[in-house]
């Protein structure tokens, strides 16, 4: 497949797309990461003292509750930050660089037209016998101001370092799509592994987030800017997080939740599959829309 706007998209990398630099690149931004979360829970600890640091941290790690939920958006914070700021520094091009041109234009022409499929999937969930009402909706409405911003924050934070940045420094060198598709797509799914809260279905969970790199940056490519990955990416996590979320899994702000045990593959199997359905969907309908 020839996707004939994606040099344009990696050009800005070439000049500065040295293995040491890209590999150098992402142990920056993991340690800009990792350590302003860290220096956040020290601050907490230090002025509210421990057992306020343990409600922050029980709070963040089930995110059941708006405030929960809230605050492990807010986690992904210094990862935008510290994605722009190895790309202005280390490589001295633009941060806008990552998104592309016409980012925006794009991520208007797709986002609507997904959030529209999002929503009128919502009533086959009610067939469900294992969904029950979650979040109130005033509760949502009331909170969606600072909850929306901050998921864009999240999505955000994602695609710029995995389909901005991974993908750029990647296709600058090598333009097989093995490559600068499936390396930031294999990490994204590594990173949604998660043995602990789904035991031996961790690998599907994590194979289906792998699928959702490849598609977003297929999107990312046919584009040549972020825009597209963006929608699909926004409009999947609003669904997820704010209209069917699954119960105990980011559901502090989910109009609805499916109470299944995520750990049993016989209970899972259903929805993964309906998810990977509803995920095809949408990155088709994102590239008809592409076409227009």
């Amino acid at each position: 497949m020839t996707y004939q706007n994606l040099a344009r998209f990696v050009a800005p990398a070439a000049p500065r797309s040295e293995i040491w630099r890209s590999l150098l690149g992402i142990v920056l931004i993991v340690a800009v990461y990792a350590g302003a979360l860290v220096g956040g829970l020290a601050l907490v600890d230090m002025l509210a003292g421990e057992f306020e640091l343990a409600m922050v941290m029980a709070s963040m790690a089930r995110a059941g509750t708006p405030e929960g939920l809230a605050l492990v958006l807010c986690s992904f914070v210094p990862l935008a930050l510290g994605t722009l700021m190895i790309t202005r520094f280390l490589h001295r091009r633009p941060a806008t660089s990552l998104l592309g041109p016409g980012a925006g234009r794009d991520f208007a022409r797709v986002f609507p037209s997904l959030l529209g499929l999002a929503l009128l999937l919502v009533p086959l969930s009610f067939l469900d016998p294992h969904l029950g009402k979650s979040t109130p909706l005033p509760v949502l409405l009331r909170w969606l101001p600072i909850a929306l911003p901050l998921l864009f924050v999240q999505i955000a934070s994602e695609e710029l370092l995995f389909r901005g940045y991974l993908l750029q420094q990647i296709a600058a060198r090598w333009r097989h799509p093995l490559l600068w598709m499936g390396l930031p797509a294999a990490v994204f799914g590594a990173l949604h592994y998660e043995p602990g809260a789904n035991g031996p279905n961790a690998i599907f969970l994590a194979l289906w987030a792998t699928g959702f790199g490849v598609l977003a940056a297929d999107l990312t490519a046919r584009a040549g800017n972020l825009g597209p990955a963006l929608a699909f990416h926004l409009a999947n996590n609003f669904s997820a997080m704010f209209l069917v979320g699954l119960y105990g899994q980011l559901d502090g702000l989910s109009l609805y939740t499916l109470v299944v045990d995520t750990r049993d593959l016989s209970q899972m199997v259903p929805y993964l599959a309906l998810d990977s359905a509803s995920m095809l969907v949408f990155w088709l309908l994102a590239r008809l829309r592409l076409r227009r």
